[in-house]
């Protein structure tokens, strides 16, 4: 029996789970949506949920405790910077886990793992690439009919030159 036995193990030892929920929380701060699977995202949650909760501090110890966990200097500051502002007047509840799908191979239930409110920002974020890749492609298309158009003329003037010396 598990009574009052906290927290998921996830099949792994001390280590590697500390390293990997580690790394699971330093996505989750820089990326602010990531997909697991849905034991590793609820393990995972109430790191997040901590993390949010130094960075609306704000102090120089909440920063040093935070930089003593997450794993990039890049996460610590958009911690500080961006995330703990944006949740000032909430208190908890920052993220969520939304249940997707299965893994094809093993079938581990899937989930996403964000905070709240990227759905904008991420929606910004694919416009911007969207963006990108309409004008990468408007580019490619005008390249590629500029080749045409020179092949074309090398074509027509090629034959013109070639005629007249079958024709001596």
């Amino acid at each position: 029996m598990r009574h009052k036995v906290a927290g998921y193990k996830l099949g792994r030892n001390t280590a590697h789970r500390r390293s990997l929920l580690r790394n699971l929380v330093t996505s989750v701060i820089v990326e602010e949506r990531i997909e697991t699977t849905v034991p590793k995202a609820k393990a995972a949650k109430p790191i997040v949920e901590k993390m949010i909760t130094l960075g609306k501090r704000g102090d120089l110890a909440a920063r040093r405790l935070a930089a003593g966990y997450l794993m990039t200097d890049e996460a610590v500051v958009k911690l500080f910077d961006t995330i703990g502002p944006r949740f000032g007047d909430r208190n908890g509840g920052y993220t969520r886990i939304i249940r997707t799908q299965w893994n094809k191979g093993d079938g581990a239930d899937r989930a996403f793992l964000e905070l709240l409110g990227s759905e904008k920002i991420l929606d910004e974020k694919r416009e911007k690439r969207s963006e990108a890749r309409a004008k990468k492609a408007a580019e490619a298309k005008k390249a590629m009919e500029e080749a045409e158009a020179q092949a074309q003329a090398e074509k027509e003037s090629a034959p013109a030159e070639g005629g007249d010396e079958k024709k001596e």
